[in-house]
Formats: C-alpha cells, structure tokens, sequence
C-alpha cells in the first residue's frame, strides 16, 4: 500500500487492516475499524477529506476523490465495489454501491440503499434510504428489502474473511 501525503494532509489507517499493497491513498483519508481496500483502489483527497466508516469495504479498482469543498463520506457497513467512482458525495451506513456505479458532487445516497451496477447518480442528486436505484441517471426502480440486507451482511462477512485471510500475508500497517 502506498501512503501519500498532500502537503499537510495524511492518510490515517487503523493497524491489522487489509489494505492492499497496490492500493493508493493520499491525503486527508480516514479508515474507520475493520474496512479493507482492495487492489488497485485510489482514494484521493488532496483538496478534501475521505471519510470511510468501520467495516467497509473499497473493493478492486474503486475511485473514490473529494475535490474543494465537496468531502467524501462512506458510511459504515458499505461495500463500495469493483470500479466504482465516489466524487464529493455522501454514502450512508449499509449501502452497496455496485460494479462501475458512479456517484457524484454532492449527492447522497441514504442509508440501506443500493445502486445498481453502471447506475450514475447525478449531482446533487439524494436517494432516498431503502430504496434500490439503477439506470443513468439513476432512478429508484424499488424498494430495498430484507434479501437485501442480508446480501449486504453475507457479502461483507465473505470479504472480512478474505481480508483477514490476505492481512495475515500481506497489506497491513
């Protein structure tokens, strides 16, 4: 994994988390507790900060920028998946961001949602919590249910089994 400060700004990262040796993150970043970063991720937060809360994970190839005056926040419980773009908006506890999602300057995606695979969330835009959004742009196409949720909870506690496995050989601080 490769550390980089812009000027003042350094990233902060909890020991024992996965965090891949070809992962970049740089500047003002924070990880919370048991979030893992997969291969090949750039968090980029020269201009603003990146907030990630506990047991998120930011899987291969994920993108994730804040440019002056638009700070990226991810909730807790997410998985922001492979390829996805995060840019200056606000991702709330227990989201998926699918496969080549993008979210974009100042929008929010409410808690419990998901976004689609390929969706686009426009600027500004706000998903409502609980709701399933896809297309481009990106416009709720349901409610969000229990299956769901528990595709969240599975799929997050196969990627902490996996992370730890990967952190006991490599990629940890």
């Amino acid at each position: 994994m490769a550390l980089r400060a812009a000027g003042d700004r350094e990233p902060t990262v909890p020991k024992g988390l996965y965090v891949d040796d070809s992962a970049l993150l740089i500047g003002d970043i924070s990880l919370g507790e048991r979030c893992s970063v997969w291969p090949f991720a750039l968090l980029r937060a020269d201009d603003d900060s990146i907030r990630v809360g506990d047991g998120t994970a930011v899987m291969d190839m994920a993108f994730l920028e804040a440019p002056e005056g638009k700070p990226v926040e991810v909730g807790s419980n997410c998985i922001v998946s492979h390829c996805a773009r995060l840019h200056g908006c606000v991702v709330e506890d227990g989201v998926i961001i699918g496969i080549g999602a993008t979210v974009l300057d100042g929008a929010r995606v409410g808690g419990g949602s998901v976004v689609a695979a390929g969706s686009v969330v426009p600027p500004g835009h706000a998903i409502p919590p609980n709701t399933v959004v896809a297309g481009v742009p990106a416009k709720v196409v349901r409610e969000a249910g229990h299956e769901d949720h528990e595709r969240l909870v599975k799929e997050l506690a196969t990627i902490a089994s996996k992370a730890a496995r990967y952190a006991a050989g490599h990629g940890i601080r």
